[in-house]
């Protein structure tokens, strides 16, 4: 196989284009085998849009080909595709004990999927509802303010990723194919195509239900079972081994072997979890506040105009260093998308960033986020991140009685500081009658005193520097919405190198343990579970 490097063609090409591009370039007449492993934007001479491929290609006579290519562009390249190391599976089918997941998130659903897929017939605990009745409780929520606790945008199948923007990007090094195999799992259970190359992947929450509905199908048909209100309230230990799992305080299943994946908002579990004598520490993390801008005003930026239609509604990644020092920056940016209301908790408001697949709303929105640190937290308790989340939700509840507060960022600045200096480009302009797009009721309301004055200083740090990247980004019409808190979990439940707590057979995983961030390194660190839960499966480690 032949692997081409930056091979640039302009936005809105076919694929026939495509192929007499690489053709040309390798002076092969025939129709070669063309794979798409990678497609990035160069705005670099904007409103001139290019895209640059990394592609795969498979022609005949491969040797002779080589020979005439730049050296430069064209490598012989080896694939090396992932495999489960499934080490003790035969052993699933004779054991009586069947592995257990808690949590079917991003992490529970793929460590799921391939220890189904192995043959070891786990059991899916989740807390919350399936896909199709979540919605229901959720779009009743933002219809009503009526909160269910057990299922919401934090709660249930899928995981707080089902009511998000379904992005698809990670730094995660991924030298053993995880990242593919997850972004191909997702594809082939109904995601679209272009999430195995295009460089910022997202599916958008209207698919994503789906998707994660047909990977719980799959996991059934495979052996596997999914409960749904199967709350996880206690767990069994003896002799310093995991021996069962107790549901919604009455039912005891015995396991040997039980992946912890509850998702950063679990809380409760934490508490229970704590009680039990599991080894866990605070961590660092972020929070800050949502902010929306006119999607025109952000593709004028990135591409130059104010709409293409080829790439669709354009996105942004900031980051800043604040004067007292802390970091900010963009975080779970929604191209087109929506703030909605992501509470799970009664009398505390927290806020997220949705996106359809579409992207085709009116506004953009991101979280600005600042960095946090056990020492902030005001206490070394391993729990101590959680009350420092609670503090602030119950203040951003508050200030509008339950719905997502809402103040205009120039009000916002002038009642924290008014001697910022202007930057240039904030003149930009984003009208007075500029209106949020939210999920859920919403209120004007001060939003400037929901964080810490350490943190909102450093907010408007942030903000004052981002507008000098995007112009109007900082303008004085701009909406800014609280809280955002739930960026990921302030808990890390420590785990060995087998992937097990201080409880043996307990297997911490995912986001919410505090080894993921977003919804494709929690997938992949699922998979790692998987793979160690296989391995290990057995030998009464």
């Amino acid at each position: 196989m032949l692997r081409i490097n930056q091979l640039k063609l302009p936005v809105g090409h076919t694929r026939e284009e495509l192929t007499e591009r690489v053709k040309k370039l390798l002076k092969y007449e025939d129709t070669p085998q063309i794979t798409i492993i990678r497609r990035s934007v160069d705005a670099r001479k904007k409103p001139v849009l290019y895209y640059n491929y990394i592609l795969n290609v498979q022609v005949q006579n491969q040797a002779r080909v080589y020979r005439r290519c730049d050296r430069k562009q064209v490598q012989i390249y080896e694939e090396s595709p992932y495999r489960f190391p499934a080490l003790n599976c035969t052993l699933a089918k004779d054991l009586g004990e069947r592995p257990i997941i808690i949590g079917t998130g991003p992490a529970g659903l793929f460590c799921g999927y391939m220890l189904a897929e192995a043959g070891f017939r786990p059991i899916l605990l989740e807390r919350g509802n399936p896909v199709e009745v979540r919605r229901e409780d959720v779009h009743t929520f933002w219809e009503t303010g009526k909160l269910d606790p057990e299922s919401n945008v934090q709660f249930g199948e899928g995981g707080a990723g089902t009511f998000s923007d379904g992005k698809l990007n990670t730094l995660v090094k991924d030298k053993y194919g995880r990242n593919r195999k997850v972004l191909s799992v997702l594809a082939g259970f109904g995601a679209p195509e272009e999430i195995l190359y295009d460089h910022s992947p997202h599916i958008g929450t209207d698919i994503l239900g789906d998707v994660v509905v047909n990977m719980r199908r799959e996991i059934c048909a495979l052996g596997g079972e999914v409960r749904f209100g199967a709350k996880v309230t206690d767990i069994e230990i003896g002799q310093g081994h995991i021996t069962g799992v107790v549901v919604n305080g009455k039912e005891r299943i015995a396991a040997r072997q039980v992946v912890l994946a509850p998702g950063h908002s679990a809380r409760d579990t934490f508490s229970m979890l704590y009680g039990k004598g599991v080894h866990m520490e605070p961590k660092p993390f972020a929070v800050g506040l949502r902010v929306e801008h006119p999607q025109e005003l952000v593709n004028l930026s990135q591409y130059g105009v104010k709409e293409e239609k080829a790439l669709g509604s354009a996105s942004y990644k900031l980051t800043a260093k604040s004067s007292n020092g802390r970091g900010v920056y963009s975080f779970c940016m929604c191209p087109g998308g929506y703030v909605v209301n992501a509470s799970s908790e009664p009398g505390k408001l927290a806020v997220n960033g949705m996106s359809y697949s579409g992207r085709d709303g009116a506004n953009a929105n991101s979280a600005i986020i600042v960095t946090v640190t056990p020492e902030d937290f005001g206490s070394g308790h391993p729990l101590a991140g959680i009350e420092f989340q609670r503090k602030m939700e119950e203040k951003a509840f508050q200030a509008a009685g339950g719905q997502v507060p809402v103040e205009r960022y120039g009000d916002l600045k002038k009642a924290v500081r008014d001697n910022a200096p202007k930057v240039k480009g904030t003149l930009v302009g984003i009208p007075e009658n500029f209106m949020p797009c939210i999920k859920g009721s919403w209120k004007f309301a001060p939003v400037h005193g929901l964080l810490p004055e350490s943190l909102m200083e450093a907010f408007i740090d942030g903000m004052e520097q981002f507008g000098g990247i995007i112009k109007g980004f900082s303008h004085p019409n701009t909406l800014v919405e609280g809280l955002e808190s739930r960026t990921s979990s302030p808990v890390r439940i420590v785990r060995d190198e087998n992937c097990q707590s201080s409880v043996q057979g307990l297997y911490p995983c995912g986001e919410g343990a505090g080894y993921a961030g977003g919804i494709t390194s929690a997938a992949m660190d699922g998979i790692f579970v998987a793979e160690m839960v296989a391995k290990n499966y057995g030998t009464g480690r």
